[in-house]
């Protein structure tokens, strides 16, 4: 049996799995496992202020791998305010991609935005996403920032992401530049995809994949659906084959941990990223391509 890599070169701690820490607690514990980068959310960036969080980055050493989350583009009473909010978003992105280490991803992640309270008309909703992809996208390279579109799994399509498969993000961004507009693979929500493997080929042909979460699939799923995701290896999901379809494309950025679990965001902080360091070394690292150099 081959040894198990245990090299974290790649892994990026998504500040959600361990949801109750703030940004100082996060950059330190990412620091001591010894990971490579973190993956921000906009709420705990707010909360220490964007100028000490970008301090804090580059200070740390660690690459920027994403923040989370801009969209929520469907409602068109909520319209306004969010486009405002999503300029800001793009903002403090750029802000972080430039505070964190060279090799950081100036990535948006977006999350779309489900049906509008009593809207039922699916099409016109994903009408909204294309026509406000379009007016974002200039915003977006005009700051360096890349948008990441993540499809999510259909039963979050009411209330969370109208998009939720791969094939449906690739054709609402088919006629953006990738080098602005591309998607997120999240094993969580398109492991169970029949299309999932051609649909990440063709992503990479088309230049698209600008984020690879990973964490796995639970079952019996929770109530209220959101909290069911698992650390890589505990659940359902085959990420050798999803792991090495991404690694096929070209794709050599980090590879975020993003769980959303009640007993993981109870757990002690340094167990959890432990435990993360763990799982990324017995179930992801495997499919890696090794850093050059490396065997």
């Amino acid at each position: 049996m081959s040894a198990v890599r245990t090299d974290t070169e790649r892994f990026s701690l998504n500040q959600a799995t361990i949801k109750r820490a703030d940004l100082a607690a996060t950059i330190d514990h990412a620091v001591a496992a010894g990971v490579g980068a973190v993956g921000l959310w906009r709420d705990r960036v707010a909360e220490a202020g964007l100028p000490e969080a970008a301090a804090r980055l580059a200070d740390s050493g660690l690459r920027f791998s994403s923040l989370c989350r801009g969209g929520f583009v469907t409602d068109p009473g909520t319209a306004d305010d969010q486009w405002k909010e999503n300029l800001r978003a793009l903002d403090e992105t750029a802000a972080l991609a430039e505070a964190g280490a060279p090799g950081s991803a100036p990535v948006l992640v977006l999350v779309l935005g489900g049906l509008p309270p009593g809207d039922r008309d699916l099409a016109a909703a994903r009408e909204r996403v294309r026509a406000a992809l379009r007016r974002l996208a200039p915003e977006a390279r005009a700051r360096g920032v890349r948008l990441g579109v993540e499809p999510m799994h259909p039963m979050f399509c009411a209330d969370r992401a109208v998009v939720s498969t791969l094939g449906q993000a690739l054709d609402l961004v088919a006629d953006l530049d990738p080098e602005t507009v591309g998607v997120v693979v999240d094993t969580y929500h398109v492991w169970w995809d029949p299309q999932v493997l051609p649909m990440i080929a063709r992503a990479g042909a088309e230049g698209r994949i600008v984020s690879y979460q990973v964490c796995d699939w639970l079952t019996p799923i929770p109530e209220g659906a959101l909290l069911g995701r698992g650390l890589p290896g505990e659940g359902h999901v085959d990420f050798a084959s999803l792991t090495r379809a991404v690694e096929a494309t070209g794709y050599r950025g980090d590879v975020e941990i993003e769980v959303f679990h009640q007993r993981v965001w109870d757990a002690p902080f340094a167990d959890v990223v432990r435990d993360c360091v763990r799982a990324f070394g017995e179930v992801i690292s495997p499919h890696l391509t090794p850093p050059a150099g490396r065997a």
